[in-house]
C-alpha cells in the first residue's frame, strides 16, 4: 500500500510519532539524497577518467594526483554514508525508524529533519560524544 505525499508535507509533532505519511516522507527523503550521491560519484568518475592524462609538467602531475586523492576520499565518506541511507531504510521498513538505538523514545522531528540518518536523540548522541571526549583525553 503506498502512502500519497504531497510535495508540500513536513512532518509536524501535533500528529502521531512515525505514522505511514512519516515513513513514507523520510523514505523518499533518504532516497532522494542516495541518488544524488549516486548521481555525484558517476560524475566525479567520469571526470578522474576524462582527467586521466599525463601531464609532462611535474607539479601538474602532482596538483592532479592531489586532486584525485581528494576526490577519493570524499567518493569513500560518501560510500559509507550511502551504507547509513540504507540502513535508515531497513529501519523504516522494520518500524524502528526514528526512536533512539540507545533509549528507545523518539528522535526530535526537528533532528530527523536535519539528519535523517540520526539513530541517536540529541540527549544520547551528546551522552556519546561526551564519553568519546573522555577516553580521547586519556
Amino acid at each position: 500500500m503506498s502512502v500519497e505525499i504531497d510535495q508540500e508535507y513536513r512532518p509536524r509533532e501535533d500528529e502521531p510519532f512515525m505514522n505511514e505519511r512519516q515513513r513514507e516522507y523520510f523514505r523518499l527523503k533518504l532516497l532522494h539524497w542516495k541518488d544524488d550521491i549516486l548521481r555525484e560519484a558517476r560524475e566525479t568518475l567520469q571526470h578522474l577518467q576524462d582527467e586521466n592524462q599525463n601531464h609532462p609538467d611535474i607539479a601538474d602531475r602532482a596538483s592532479s594526483e592531489t586532486d584525485r586523492a581528494i576526490e577519493l576520499r570524499a567518493r569513500d565518506r560518501q560510500r559509507k554514508l550511502i551504507a547509513k541511507i540504507d540502513a535508515a531504510l531497513e529501519r523504516i521498513d522494520d518500524n524502528s525508524y526514528g526512536y533512539c538505538e540507545e533509549t528507545g523514545e523518539p528522535i526530535s522531528l526537528k533532528r530527523l529533519e536535519a539528519r535523517p540518518i540520526a539513530t541517536l536523540s540529541i540527549e544520547a548522541q551528546e551522552r556519546h560524544e561526551r564519553r568519546e571526549r573522555v577516553y580521547r583525553d586519556d
